[in-house]
């Protein structure tokens, strides 16, 4: 795949260099698994194990001119040789009655404070202070069952994540529902994901009033959101924990319109999956890059770093889905991803698998480990949000939030609206 990417581009080397183009992806990759380590010990973690071969001596220099040569494209090239879904028509959780099921959402990420990024991406602000560092957008569109990713967009945070999320309906199709939160139900982005013949679930804000055009047996009810035919849920959903009960009242709306193959009640269900692109984030910028700062001072290292890093996601996510695939009735959620990934670190300190093998181990050493280690089935908890670096003087407040996690159970109530004479 790397010497696909880069003769697409065009950026195999014209001669032999002491790092060739291949090389320098691989180096990329594998700083995206050792986010807290610079380049120069990322070459020392990669060469490490290489005891029989000669290894040239490499300066930082040497790394940043290598670097520079093979530019973004290649890394580009090679995201989108490996972003999808990673599911097979039999993987447990990946589909809702048919209906490949996908997120869209966005996340920021911190990049160097440099004049550089001061000036492009920009800082967030409020009413107290700035952020500590300027930060870019990024938008991913998630498969649920896997949470791989299908494409992804980003740029400076100037522009809100329903932009870069626009460019992502490049990648919607029919046979896909794809789940939305509040940020995305615009009109305007609705129709647009219409236009693709995939089919939507978003959630709408309280302040909507649509008209009630016609009711469901279900309890839903037909509207129109623009030019596009929309269906209207409204419920109420309960989450009782041993601390008590809480009751929120949702609206979501969807252009399935068929109430009797997509109840209500199965579509409010279906939307709770899309907490699965948070969970993506979470194993980015947790687990990998175990919330540091990205390390590029320039546009175009950002880039390269970030198609990198979600390039090595997508790999990791690849390996675990394989994996589960391979066990009869495993469900994706149940390999864990550290696992996966301390397993990839592995790989790379020994230099295991540099000789390639006439026989291919599609469930590979990382697919192994996440076999051995599955975690148990899910259960049903629940965890309060909060702002881990809240940009107010009285950050004490956020501090008080109770941030344990308990079990819990859902009632869902489906509620009738009342057409107005």
């Amino acid at each position: 795949m790397v010497d696909a990417a880069l003769a697409e581009t065009g950026a195999v080397q014209q001669r032999l260099r002491k790092i060739p183009a291949r090389v320098v992806i691989y180096l990329l990759l594998a700083a995206a698994l050792f986010e807290d380590c610079g380049y120069p010990a990322v070459w020392r973690k990669l060469t490490a194990a290489l005891e029989a071969i000669p290894v040239v001596k490499i300066t930082g220099t040497a790394l940043w001119d290598a670097r520079t040569r093979l530019g973004v494209r290649p890394m580009r090239a090679l995201f989108d040789l490996l972003r999808g879904p990673a599911t097979a028509i039999r993987t447990n959780g990946a589909r809702c009655k048919g209906l490949l099921t996908v997120a869209i959402d966005g996340t920021y990420l911190d990049v160097p404070d440099s004049p550089l990024h001061r000036a492009r991406p920009g800082k967030s602000t409020n009413q107290y202070a700035a952020s500590g560092y300027p930060q870019i957008c990024l938008t991913a569109l998630v498969a649920c069952g896997t949470r791989a990713v299908l494409d992804a967009a980003f740029g400076p945070r100037s522009s809100s994540e329903t932009v870069y999320g626009q460019r992502l309906t490049r990648s919607l199709r029919a046979g896909m529902i794809v789940l939305l939160d509040r940020g995305f139900s615009s009109n305007t982005f609705l129709t647009a994901v219409a236009v693709t013949e995939a089919a939507f679930l978003a959630r709408v804000s309280a302040a909507r009033k649509p008209p009630v055009l016609g009711r469901c047996d279900d309890g839903s009810y037909l509207s129109r959101f623009g030019d596009t035919e929309v269906r209207i849920i409204e419920c109420e959903i309960t989450i009782t924990t041993s601390q008590g009960r809480r009751t929120g009242l949702y609206r979501l709306a969807t252009n399935l319109l068929h109430h009797h193959r997509y109840p209500a009640s199965d579509l409010v269900s279906l939307y709770h999956e899309r907490w699965e692109v948070e969970s993506a984030y979470f194993a980015i910028k947790k687990s990998m890059l175990g919330r540091r700062v990205l390390r590029s001072k320039t546009w175009a290292g950002i880039a390269q770093e970030v198609y990198a890093l979600l390039s090595a996601y997508q790999i990791l996510r690849i390996a675990i889905a394989d994996a589960t695939e391979a066990t009869p009735g495993a469900d994706p959620d149940r390999g864990s991803f550290s696992v996966a990934l301390q397993s990839a670190r592995d790989q790379i300190v020994q230099a295991m698998g540099v000789i390639a093998d006439t026989v291919i181990d599609l469930v590979g050493a990382i697919g192994r480990a996440v076999l051995e280690q599955l975690m148990p089935a899910r259960r049903l908890r629940v965890s309060p949000r909060a702002v881990k670096r809240p940009l107010s003087r009285y950050a004490y407040k956020s501090l008080r939030v109770d941030r344990r996690t308990y079990t819990a159970t859902i009632s869902i109530n489906i509620l009738t609206p009342t057409i107005s004479p």
